[in-house]
């Protein structure tokens, strides 16, 4: 089925959090390990308008429905952000936009060069870009909406599952634009395919590697990836990932595991 943009954009809201109990973290506060894979996540979500500032410089913003599915996505991570941040306030942990400015000022030149970079690329690869963009965006997605429903699974706070459910919903949504796309678009062209493996195989890394120290991104992926159960939700991703149009076999997320040293 065609995901329906029109229906997206007439429905997209924040996730809500009101009525869930944020005092109950005081009373039973979450561990440590879990707060620093919270802050990773919330991290990653405000970065959000920073991928889509450097993807406006290429091919994708000119496709209407991709324009208009990028308006809603940059909205809804941002206050997926707003919301695993509140858990992080409750628990003590200051984070906000002067956080999220040490971040981006401590990537100096490479947040900078990274818009030129994707422009140069929309250039060499013309409109086939859309296709390599949708693929590798659905890889992203299918790694977030794993890593908040595994979250929600490894803890026992009731307040922080639902959370953590209600997000996952959204980037369901988001999931499906992008798989939708991908396939549409790689079954067309044979280009498209070829460079979308390449880049998934070889540049491909978990979400937030390019913004977060590798030890943050070790702790993250061993703290949801790791062990049986961890293992056995990456090889779904890869899964999905390689069940796209000419991108069978591809096991990029697992092998970002190993190349982590993440055990199994």
């Amino acid at each position: 089925m065609a995901f329906d943009i029109d229906k997206y954009t007439a429905t997209s809201v924040s996730v809500h959090w009101d009525d869930l109990d944020f005092d109950s973290f005081r009373e039973n506060p979450l561990p440590e390990t879990s707060l620093r894979t919270l802050r990773y996540m919330a991290d990653v979500e405000y970065h959000t308008v920073c991928y889509t500032r450097d993807l406006l410089t290429t091919p994708s913003h000119k496709e209407p429905e991709v324009s208009a599915f990028m308006t809603m996505w940059n909205r809804e991570e941002f206050w997926h952000g707003e919301a695993l941040a509140e858990v992080l306030g409750a628990h003590g942990v200051e984070f906000g936009f002067d956080e999220l400015k040490a971040t981006r000022m401590k990537m100096g030149w490479k947040d900078r060069l990274d818009p030129i970079k994707q422009a140069l690329m929309g250039k060499i690869v013309g409109n086939d870009f859309v296709a390599v963009h949708m693929a590798w965006g659905a890889a992203n997605e299918w790694s977030a909406i794993t890593a908040y429903n595994r979250m929600a699974e490894l803890e026992e706070n009731p307040t922080l599952a639902e959370l953590l459910r209600r997000i996952a919903k959204q980037e369901a949504r988001h999931v499906a634009f992008y798989t939708s796309q991908a396939r549409a678009r790689l079954a067309k062209s044979r280009k498209a395919q070829v460079i979308a493996r390449f880049a998934l195989k070889h540049a491909w890394a978990p979400v937030g590697s390019s913004i977060m120290e590798r030890d943050d991104v070790q702790h993250v992926m061993g703290h949801l990836m790791g062990g049986e159960e961890g293992r056995k939700a990456a090889r779904k991703i890869d899964e999905h990932i390689s069940g796209m149009p000419g991108l069978s076999g591809l096991k990029i997320v697992e092998n970002s595991l190993d190349a982590l040293g993440v055990a199994a």
